[in-house]
């Protein structure tokens, strides 16, 4: 077959695995060489701390990704291929290896978040600037942008027939793996003076609690996971919305930085959906609410800043030090509200947070507190391991009821009866919030309502061993219902 480049590059970014890659395919079957590389980016790792758990996992999957490159090198008789690794500004650095490469072409695969397509733009203006192409392709999610539209041709806005059109138009075709494997003779001999792969130290970050958490980086690690996770997935409907319980699937992180194939895992669920599993179909549902808030990222780029819907920041949120210093409260776990205090120990602690708690923290930063949305939305972009700009906007939004298909407004959510409903023993509370563990479960949930005997026989002291509410829910609902009037009939 007649190759269209002599040599091309392969960029690697939110897609670091060998297997089922849609742009390494593409590369290796256009060029008759193909170099491998990925750059550690200065402008995201220069603004993050030392320790940050992502950097971390980043650095073990691309470790990974160099052997996987080198094994696939190997079968093919290029026992030198492997991945070039880059610490630098990557507008910079992508342009500048092309030209000691000498390649005629980059391929990447999409990433539509908008600092990332205006890294891109500059780019593909500087490789085209040297008669270099740049080819870009869909590989994160099943489908993306416009893909999907009413029958009016717009975007939906809306999950449930969104979804629909989803179940409606996938099939074997958008879920078929790319044979990487077929064409890995392509790969050529990384250069001896790029062949080092700096330290996590040499990046200037230091080791996190990861290996302690128990969290595995590359596609091994992502394929343990999931096929440990495929023994569980028929309970997912279920076990999926107890914290205490194993029912999430864990596979976030690797689902965010592509260490696992978005077309494995959709293909897996939807052939178990059609056996029949209600909880590979409520996973697959979990999946397409990922492609649903890509494509509302890409299609409505204004929800990065602002509310979906333009006339709910016309809200005015609570401001000023009292508002920080709840704000404050809610970061470190001191609400009083205990699911509250266990969620947000979880996501400081683990880099974490279970879905559900997810929604419940958020509701309560939001309506309970007065806090704009953007703050907490800012804070878990920080903490959480699997950050992903389009589901965690998505998600906030959702729980302030400012977005597409949101939560309505005048719904909001009770920290002690979602407590007591999703974690009716106490169990996720004590992992978390030692301070109450011997409390019994009737009154673990509100230990401002338990009998002096009670609190005393628990070791706790109200106000000192753990905090008295920093809000009166009831209150709260009434004082919520009042700030979102401006927007009651939207």
């Amino acid at each position: 077959m007649q190759k269209k480049y002599r040599a091309g590059l392969m960029w690697f970014r939110r897609d670091l695995r060998a297997r089922d890659n849609a742009a390494l395919h593409h590369a290796l079957k256009a060029c008759k060489q193909v170099f491998c590389v990925f750059v550690f980016d200065r402008d995201i790792l220069d603004a993050l701390p030392r320790f940050d758990r992502r950097v971390e996992f980043i650095h073990g999957s691309v470790l990974s990704l160099d052997a996987q490159l080198q094994r696939l090198g190997a079968a093919n008789g290029k026992p030198q291929a492997g991945l070039i690794v880059v610490h630098g500004h990557a507008g910079d650095a992508v342009p500048r290896l092309a030209d000691e490469l000498a390649v005629d072409a980059v391929f990447a695969n999409h990433d539509d978040e908008p600092q990332s397509l205006a890294r891109d733009a500059a780019v593909q203006a500087a490789l085209e600037s040297r008669g270099v192409a740049f080819h870009s392709f869909k590989d994160h999610v099943i489908f993306e942008r416009q893909e999907i539209l009413t029958l009016a041709g717009k975007p939906y806005t809306v999950f449930t027939p969104y979804k629909n059109a989803w179940l409606r138009k996938v099939d074997g075709f958008y879920l078929k793996p790319y044979p990487v494997e077929r064409y890995g003779a392509a790969l050529t001999a990384v250069p001896d003076e790029q062949r080092a792969i700096p330290s996590l130290a040499e990046l200037g970050f230091e080791k996190t609690n990861l290996s302690a958490l128990k969290i595995p980086t590359g596609s091994e690690g992502g394929e343990r996971l999931f096929e440990e996770f495929k023994g569980r997935m028929a309970n997912y409907k279920v076990a999926r919305d107890f914290p205490a319980v194993k029912g999430p699937s864990y596979l976030g992180v690797h689902l965010r930085f592509g260490t696992m194939s978005i077309r494995h895992m959709a293909a897996t669920a939807l052939s178990a959906e059609q056996l029949g599993s209600e909880g590979a179909a409520t996973w697959l549902s979990e999946l397409i609410w990922r492609d649903f808030y890509a494509q509302i990222l890409s299609n409505f780029p204004h929800a990065v800043h602002s509310a979906f819907k333009p006339e709910y920041d016309a809200i005015k949120w609570e401001s000023g030090a009292g508002a920080d210093a709840l704000f404050l409260a809610w970061c470190e776990g001191r609400t009083g509200y205990p699911l509250v205090d266990a969620a947000m120990a979880q996501i400081n602690q683990t880099g974490y947070m279970h879905n559900r708690l997810r929604m419940v923290t958020a509701s309560f930063l939001v309506k309970d507190l007065g806090i704009d949305w953007r703050r907490g939305e800012r804070y878990f972009a920080e903490k959480l391991n699997d950050f992903d700009l389009s589901a965690n906007n998505g998600g906030w939004q959702w729980a302030a009821s400012t977005g597409c298909d949101a939560q309505p407004y005048f719904r909001i959510f009770n920290p002690v009866s979602q407590s007591e409903k999703f974690d009716a023993d106490g169990s996720f509370i004590r992992r978390y919030v030692p301070a109450l563990a011997k409390l019994p479960a009737a009154t673990i949930h509100s230990p401002w309502l338990a009998a002096p005997l009670e609190l005393a026989a628990a070791g706790v002291v109200m106000g000192k061993d753990y905090p008295w509410p920093i809000v009166q829910h009831d209150e709260a609902r009434a004082l919520t219902l009042q700030r979102y009037a401006v927007v009651k009939k939207a």
